[in-house]
């Protein structure tokens, strides 16, 4: 097994069952419906989306994105603040291909992606549109040349996600973060943003239906996500770690997952127009991590209409 292809231990059997309640079936089929229009929506208007200013552009991805996630029947809370623009790399935990539109909900971006996604059905076009930059996980050699790629999108003042645990895990435990895809920041000297993403039931307990581990089949996926009920999903956009703090790519990774681990997940919800209750070393660190987005927190509780696109490039 080469190192560029880490696994995780987590399978769908032992960690991708769902204990909460369960929408009926013609619930469930209303609900991939809906999805699926949004997607087609989502391929038809890409090219048009892509002409709009980046701002009006960063709106109807962030809409779309979230309207995507709602129509599983996931709420959406995003924790902390977007910052300014400008390249920077965002590092999160990896769990499900749900992942990737919750992210691009809070921060719209172009995504590191393996390369099997570009073949997916609608979803491969749909991603290949919005500027994601494929990897070839079982080409060791092709590893230059994604760093190459990622640190060019940071030049341009893109902001680029990547998952370095390099495989998908249940919630419930956590793999390494790689270190390839930081000296990217590195090179192109911009911020590293850590970002803490759980799926939760209503007791605050980690939901096992998104999770997309091990041989899980995408349409099991789709259905088993479809089905249950009580599901939320949580954004935490941690403290960005300023260029130069750290000289080696080791040093960089590392700081990084210690902030994607060490962040308490069971924060309640909060209530829309009031901060959650900042906890943490830090004032500066914890209103940070803690405080939910005004501007997003808005609309991702509300039932956004559906909108055109992903990401396209900044």
């Amino acid at each position: 097994m080469s190192v560029w292809l880490p696994t995780s231990p987590c399978t769908p059997e032992a960690c991708a069952g769902h204990e909460g309640d369960r929408a009926s079936v013609p619930h469930a089929v209303l609900r991939l419906a809906a999805a699926v229009a949004l997607i087609l929506l989502g391929i038809l208007g890409a090219p048009p989306v892509r002409l709009l200013p980046a701002g009006p552009r960063h709106r109807v991805v962030r809409a779309w994105s979230a309207a995507l996630l709602r129509a599983f029947g996931i709420r959406i809370t995003v924790y902390g603040s977007p910052g300014p623009d400008g390249g920077r790399l965002l590092v999160a935990n990896h769990i499900s291909w749900l992942d990737i539109p919750l992210v691009a909900a809070a921060l719209p971006c172009r995504m590191v992606a393996k390369s099997d996604i570009r073949a997916w059905p609608a979803l491969g076009r749909l991603a290949r549109q919005a500027g994601t930059l494929f990897i070839e996980r079982d080409r060791i050699r092709a590893l230059p040349a994604t760093v190459e790629a990622i640190t060019g999108a940071l030049l341009a003042g893109d902001r680029v996600t990547v998952f370095p645990e390099g495989s998908t895990w249940c919630g419930r435990a956590q793999g390494t973060f790689r270190r390839a895809a930081f000296q990217s920041a590195l090179d192109a000297r911009v911020p590293v943003q850590p970002l803490r993403l759980t799926y939760l039931l209503y007791d605050g307990s980690p939901a096992g239906a998104p999770a997309f581990v091990g041989d899980d089949p995408l349409t099991a996926s789709l259905w088993r996500i479809a089905r249950a009920r009580g599901v939320r999903a949580e954004v935490r956009l941690l403290p960005r770690i300023p260029p130069g703090r750290y000289a080696h790519r080791r040093d960089l990774a590392a700081a990084a997952q210690r902030a994607v681990v060490g962040v308490t997940t069971a924060t309640p919800d909060p209530l829309p127009g009031i901060p959650a209750q900042p906890t943490g070393p830090s004032a500066t660190d914890r209103d940070s991590a803690n405080r939910p987005a005004a501007s997003v927190h808005h609309w991702v509780n509300s039932s956004p209409a559906a909108a055109s696109s992903l990401r396209t490039p900044s």
